[in-house]
């Protein structure tokens, strides 16, 4: 079994770390998906306003890959369907209204084992659950034309204040290993499942990783066990998703519940919640106090977006940070003597006391200013990688330089903490970004 050693990186020590026992919220009684959100996809609706949905009904499907359509996360009737600039389709909201939910085939284990590639992928296809699928690189949508070389799964969450999976998986063993059997007819290579310590499954290759954080993500596994070449695709699933598709095939229809962490400095009640994909950012919090001023993200504070209390959770988010959104500026700041008990540092600038854990706010402590090469993004980033050289190489959109560097390895998820770290208050990852979809558009 191969074991993989993190030793750069960094957990963020942020407060409001959720409790691991699961909270019953009042379900949302809206729920939905934005479009827009979704990486090289040109969405095609399928509905109208006032058109009754079930859970699973196919909402809209991508005009480059037809048979590729998203599920409805609800019974009910569509409410809205919001668009912004050029007839982009920003957001389809559904008013919940029951739980029906659209039936279809029911496999046994023995089927799942026996089955060829084309009966699970007609199966995820028909049931429209095939978007939970996204392929590297570019991490995007995958295609269900493409023959991926592997598919990853992580069953490990280092991110700031995301769901603990070991509960999770082990709570749902069996639509797990469901999930994990169908996925690999889909690969002539290996489904590698990544976890913490060892654990029992068929049908897949298990790593075990240990370190901090990135080290939970699922590019950073694949660079460290089987590093993608040119002209290669691997898919990666959630492993929340996982489950979601073995209930799938276990169950003949689309269970679109997954637990979402409620957590961070802002949270007066720090938690974890049963929900459905998609579900109202109120419903998720109505358990905390947001009357001081604070910001939402849907995601983890390193990668997720900002949303509002009348938005909705992220397609492929398990997590509500809520930090503080009050900034007070010290006095002469830069000189301001202090210690690891009042300010945070990834360098030995502070001494240190101890493992606290701070309020952080979303004060950047400074601007935009030029590079200083002091090797902070080097130092958590745990990849074969030059980060100031490809970073130089993506401003001068030196497409040859970029893919020698190892452009394709790479996603901005990745280089999240490069931002954390940077002195320079430079963007990193959004940069990463940039040159990724530059290199998808050249070819």
């Amino acid at each position: 079994m191969n074991h993989i050693i993190i030793r750069k990186g960094h957990d963020i020590r942020i407060a409001g770390v959720p409790t691991q026992e699961v909270i019953s919220v009042p379900g949302s009684e809206t729920v939905a998906i934005s479009p827009k959100t979704f990486r090289g996809v040109k969405p095609k609706l399928l509905v109208n306003e006032g058109d009754t949905v079930q859970i699973g009904s196919p909402l809209f499907f991508d005009k480059t890959k037809p048979n590729v359509k998203w599920a409805s996360p609800a019974n009910g009737t569509v409410k809205t369907i919001q668009f912004g600039a050029r007839r982009i389709i920003e957001k389809i909201e559904i008013k919940v209204d029951g739980s029906k939910s659209i039936q279809g085939q029911v496999f046994t284990s023995e089927q799942l084992t026996s089955a060829n590639r084309t009966t699970i992928l007609n199966r995820i296809l028909e049931a429209n659950l095939f978007p939970l699928i996204r392929q590297r690189p570019f991490n995007k949508v995958a295609n269900p034309k493409d023959f991926p070389r592997d598919i990853f799964i992580s069953a490990v969450n280092t991110a700031p204040l995301s769901v603990n999976l070991d509960p999770v998986l082990e709570s749902a063993k069996a639509a797990f290993q469901a999930g994990v059997t169908a996925l690999s007819k889909l690969t002539d290579g290996s489904v590698v499942v990544t976890s913490k310590k060892a654990i029992e499954l068929q049908h897949a290759e298990i790593q075990t990783i240990s370190g901090p954080h990135p080290a939970g993500n699922v590019g950073i596994q694949i660079h460290h066990s089987k590093p993608i070449k040119p002209g290669e695709i691997i898919w990666s699933v959630n492993a929340q998703h996982v489950i979601t598709l073995g209930k799938l095939f276990l169950n003949g229809s689309y269970s679109p519940d997954i637990l979402v962490s409620i957590a961070g400095p802002g949270a007066i009640n720090p938690q974890t919640v049963s929900a459905k994909i998609g579900a109202s950012i109120g419903s998720l919090i109505v358990n905390q106090d947001i009357s001081e001023p604070t910001r939402l993200i849907s995601g983890n504070v390193l990668t997720g977006q900002t949303v509002e209390v009348d938005n909705f959770l992220g397609f492929y988010d398990s997590s509500v940070s809520i930090v503080l959104d009050s900034v007070e500026r010290p006095f002469m700041g830069m000189l301001a003597v202090g210690n690891s008990k009042s300010k945070y540092s990834l360098t030995n600038t502070f001494l240190t006391f101890g493992e606290k854990l701070f309020n952080f706010n979303t004060a950047q402590n400074g601007e935009l200013r030029a590079m200083v090469p002091i090797n902070a993004w080097e130092n958590v980033l745990p990849m074969d990688v030059y980060p100031n050289a490809l970073y130089r190489a993506i401003l001068a959109q030196d497409i040859e330089e970029m893919e020698q560097l190892g452009m394709l390895e790479c996603d901005d998820e990745d280089f999240a903490l490069c931002s954390f770290a940077c002195p320079s208050k430079i963007d990193v990852g959004s940069m990463i970004r940039d040159g990724l979809n530059l290199l998808e558009a050249e070819g």
